[in-house]
């Protein structure tokens, strides 16, 4: 990695062992940003205060090498990232104003595209991860974890028939508590609906019955102007002197005709005066057969205004219009017909979140039997690997657990709680020595003794589900003596497996790595290029002698330094 401008760190290089590296150096000479830096390449969250004062930006760069064809390759070339002769390059840049960019591959990618490629590239440790290892969630993960596909498969099943039986009981509670809502508001339906089908309207029918209504309404009037217009133009017949207008035209055409050969223009208005004869002759036979189709009858009117009353009900309550009184009875059927399937419905939904609870209490069986038998071998391993960190009579055990609960599901004959991820409660139990009742281990164990099951946790999941490299920062603290040793000697033994990174105060476990890398700051309080070194030979004698003693040049810090160096060699 090449980190620039993050926090203490001007520019430096770190050169990683495909091993065991140790990371040493005096008290805030920047150690800890080893950490920081790795946390960004994989898609931890940027904070511009990590930004060296008086820089623009703060960037860290990796070159992780991945095999050929590995998932996190493809997911990364799928990304459009190129790989480097095997190995893919990685870099992050914070901005003092707090911005970042992430690219992979040399293509820009969003920053959470490394935080998904994290999980398979590294396993990051530090003080805050032992505090999350006391949480009975964390520990019910790592147990899933160490398990495999044993609980995997069980809880893939088990989470697919949670989320229905969810879902299912969520819309059956809605149908439930809305019955009356949903009664009254078929009884208003149901009534609307018998109110339209007694009156029976048809589409315009209104605007029919409106047009017939006025004309009843004003019959004699428009009967006394019928008779007065068809006098006008056809004349009375009791008065044949009368003067109308057909027989004017008449004459008027007459006059023409007598002379029409003598001019084709007047020929034409002959014509024309013809077609008005014609013309007045039929609205005069019109006029006279509405005159004696008008019907005055008031029991029709009275009629009528009945049927108009009671379509304006209708409309009043219904629609603008008989034309909207009918489509609002249209949906309103489609809508009654809905409302009467949900008692249907709700008999549907009860039969198929009974038979989810059965076959939910099955899978959770299932899920607690694999657990158990997991927890039994994973409390074997974890006791063992702890006696190779100097605690041989400390013994760890893992409950699996569940709570009664009478609205639960049957595990084991009884009746208990479940949750999205089962019905166990995970806890890790230590006895840290013969006679001890198992604890807790958030109640029964030191912070050495935490960091040690935590390690031991850790190698022992390298068996089973190893991730390329391991970063412990001080998981040792609390740890000293015999206990450091050993957990030098099974850092070293997880190094054989995968790369393992460790920032560390204890000579006992820096001496066990394959490469110790010392940061350094120089006197103006900044860690440069030159900063972080490889340290070998007697530049590694000095560094543990410091470790060891405070003094670089004590002879007896560096024979117990040249002892522990020796040690470590023979064994690895």
């Amino acid at each position: 990695m090449r980190i620039r401008s993050l926090g203490v760190i001007d520019d430096a290089v770190v050169e990683l062992s495909p091993g065991f590296t140790a990371v040493t150096g005096e008290t805030g000479a920047g150690k800890t940003m080893v950490v920081t830096s790795l946390g960004l390449l994989l898609g931890g969250r940027a904070d511009p205060a990590l930004v060296r004062i008086g820089a623009r930006s703060a960037v860290v760069e990796g070159r992780v090498s991945v095999p050929a064809g590995a998932p996190v390759a493809v997911r990364a070339e799928e990304a459009g990232a190129e790989l480097d002769d095997g190995a893919l390059l990685i870099s992050r840049t914070v901005s003092a104003e707090g911005r970042s960019r992430a690219h992979l591959g040399g293509r820009s990618v969003p920053v959470g595209m490394l935080a998904e490629l994290a999980d398979e590239l590294v396993a990051v440790h530090g003080q805050t991860d032992q505090q999350g290892l006391l949480k009975p969630a964390r520990q019910r993960q790592a147990l899933d974890r160490y398990a495999g596909d044993a609980v995997a498969g069980p809880h893939a099943k088990y989470a697919a028939a949670y989320r229905r039986l969810r879902a299912v009981s969520a819309e059956l509670a809605d149908l439930t508590t809305r019955a009356r809502d949903r009664a009254q508001e078929a009884d208003l339906l149901r009534f609307g609906l018998n109110e339209v089908a007694a009156v029976e309207p048809r589409a315009g029918e209104d605007r029919e019955l409106a047009a017939e209504a006025e004309r009843l309404g004003h019959a004699e009037a428009l009967a006394a102007a019928a008779s007065a217009a068809h006098t006008a133009l056809a004349g009375n017949p009791e008065d044949p002197e009368g003067v109308d207008a057909a027989t004017l035209v008449a004459g008027a055409g007459r006059a023409l005709d007598a002379v029409r050969a003598h001019d084709p223009a007047l020929a034409a208005l002959a014509d024309r005066m013809g077609e008005i004869s014609i013309l007045l002759a039929d609205v005069a036979g019109e006029l006279a057969g509405y005159a004696d189709d008008l019907d005055a009858d008031p029991l029709r009117l009275a009629a009528v205004e009945e049927r108009r009353a009671a379509l304006g009900a209708l409309t009043r309550k219904y629609g603008q219009d008989v034309t909207a009184v009918l489509a609002w009875a249209e949906e309103g059927a489609g809508r009654l017909t809905e409302l009467e399937g949900d008692d249907d419905r709700i008999g549907e939904l009860t039969a198929e979140r009974d038979a989810l609870r059965t076959e939910l209490s099955g899978l959770a069986q299932a899920l607690t039997d694999a657990r158990t038998a997991a927890a039994a071998r994973f409390a074997e391993a974890v006791t063992a690997e702890l006696a190779h960190l100097a605690m041989p009579h400390a013994r760890v055990t893992i409950a699996v657990r569940q709570t009664d609960d009478p609205d639960g599901v049957d595990v084991n004959g009884r009746t208990v709680a479940y949750a999205p991820s089962g019905a166990d409660e995970v806890e890790l139990l230590l006895a840290p020595h013969p006679g001890a009742q198992p604890r807790p281990i958030a109640k029964g164990a030191s912070g050495g003794e935490l960091s040690r099951v935590m390690l031991a946790v850790e190698v022992v999941f390298a068996g089973t589900d190893p991730v390329p490299t391991y970063l412990f920062d001080e998981v040792d603290a609390g740890v000293g003596g015999k206990a450091a040793v050993e957990i030098g000697r099974r850092l070293a033994k997880l190094a054989k497996s995968a790369q393992v990174v460790v920032v560390t105060h204890l000579p006992q476990v820096a001496a066990f790595a394959d490469r110790q890398l010392l940061v350094e700051k120089t006197d103006d309080g900044s860690v440069t290029r030159s900063g972080v070194t490889v340290l070998q030979g007697e530049d590694r004698v000095r560094e543990l002698s410091r470790m060891l003693a405070g003094q670089e040049d004590s002879e007896t810090a560096r024979a117990h330094a040249e002892e522990l160096l020796a040690t470590a060699r023979a064994e690895v």
